[in-house]
């Protein structure tokens, strides 16, 4: 999930992070500003000069390098063939490792992704985001909340504003959940006349989180835990889906589309529509360019699996980045574990660690719903959210006590496997 949230402290009037403007609604408006998102648009959008809530510092907005980040494309569909055992395989888990240990962000080919699917989930984001914005306010997102419609995040912040309009919903395999839930999240919040736009995005939320699930048996062999270990943990996740749209901006140089952090969520998939690039990657100091490839996946590890891998997979520290002349689109899936999933390193990754050092708990258990709320109501992500959060649950629960029972039977199940 990108940086859309406040830094405070729960349990305590004392932040925890840097301290970030925010927005608080009246007690009589608890949605905020009606002409919050009106005032994004109309008076920022095409404007000659951007506004002061929209200048990003200067350590942020660092100019972009020429060096485009040097991010290995891997073939998850000739790692799952023959079952997943062979030099497919090998080869895959051996180029993860070595992005994940590195900056956390690899490329993925053979993911099966219809492309005219893509391509129907790309056009319905633009033919969203170009409706009046009466109609993108019937899914205006609740404080809070993040799942919903957003205009630059205008309802939360008063600085550092990205520019940006974003749509978010959840999803859950239908089976699971005997109801397909991104379709009725669309009917019910924008109108039946949403069904075919549902419908597209509950097939691409489908098709990706099988996508993610055969990621993470590569990840899981790289780590040396076996295919089924995170794929197991993940298999009943509830993930998060978001269409972004970056119109051009007056003067780039001091915006940015979205802020320098790390994704809350275990593993991102992102895809990139045409040939606009924007998504740019800290490495050695400089902001390196993640430029779109034809048919590929952008896949980055995610703050929750740098938890599980116990910091041996790194968060991919990113931002992008906004043109003069020319917008951008992307869809971004977020890959996150059952509400009250205990996130810890599996026994067999902490047993196999090599030294007393290695083995050593790195980060405190926790639930995602624990980051879910600290990173959308207490804190505005970015490099230092695993600490800050260890901090905030120190302060109210030291190891997620409410959730002792299931990490254990947790632990016996990864045992098994």
């Amino acid at each position: 999930m990108p940086e859309d949230s406040h830094h405070s402290s729960r349990g305590s009037d004392h932040p925890v992070g840097m301290n970030v403007a925010r927005r608080v609604p009246p007690a009589d408006d608890a949605d905020g500003n009606d002409d919050d998102d009106a005032a994004a648009m109309g008076l920022c959008w095409g404007q000659p000069k951007i506004p002061d809530p929209f200048v990003w510092p200067q350590a942020d907005a660092l100019a972009s390098s020429e060096r485009e980040l040097d991010a290995p494309v891997v073939d998850v569909g000739a790692a799952m063939r023959g079952g997943g055992d062979g030099d497919g395989m090998r080869r895959a888990a051996e180029q993860v490792a070595a992005a994940c240990a590195s900056h956390g962000l690899f490329q993925v080919t053979g993911h099966g992704l219809d492309p005219a699917l893509a391509r129907a989930a790309l056009d319905g984001a633009a033919g969203f985001f170009r409706l009046p914005l009466a109609t993108k306010r019937r899914a205006r997102r609740a404080p809070g909340n993040v799942t919903g419609y957003a205009a630059a995040h205008v309802d939360r912040f008063t600085a550092n504003l990205p520019w940006k309009e974003t749509l978010s919903f959840g999803h859950r395999d239908h089976r699971a959940a005997g109801a397909h839930v991104v379709v009725n999240y669309f009917t019910s919040v924008l109108g039946s006349e949403f069904k075919p736009l549902g419908a597209v995005y509950q097939d691409y939320c489908e098709a990706m989180k099988q996508v993610s699930l055969a990621i993470m048996e590569v990840i899981g062999v790289s780590l040396g835990v076996g295919r089924s270990c995170y794929r197991d943990f993940f298999a009943d996740g509830c993930s998060i889906m978001r269409c972004n749209y970056y119109p051009p901006c007056p003067e780039p140089e001091r915006a940015l589309g979205t802020g320098p952090h790390c994704d809350p969520s275990a593993l991102t998939l992102l895809l990139q529509d045409g040939a606009v690039d924007g998504l740019q990657v800290l490495v050695d100091g400089e902001w390196r360019p993640v430029r779109p490839r034809p048919g590929a996946l952008v896949v980055n590890i995610g703050d929750t699996f740098t938890a599980l891998s116990n910091g041996r997979y790194r968060s991919c520290l990113h931002r992008a980045v906004v043109h003069r002349e020319r917008e951008r689109r992307s869809l971004a899936f977020f890959l996150c574990p059952r509400e009250d999933r205990v996130v810890r390193p599996p026994p067999r990754l902490l047993a196999a660690a090599r030294g007393q050092e290695e083995r050593r708990r790195r980060y405190p258990d926790f639930t995602w719903a624990d980051m879910a709320r600290f990173t959308q109501r207490h804190y505005r992500a970015d490099a230092r959210t695993l600490e800050a959060l260890a901090r905030w649950l120190g302060a109210a629960a030291p190891t997620c006590a409410a959730a002792t029972s299931a990490s254990q039977s947790q632990d016996k199940a990864q045992e098994t496997a």
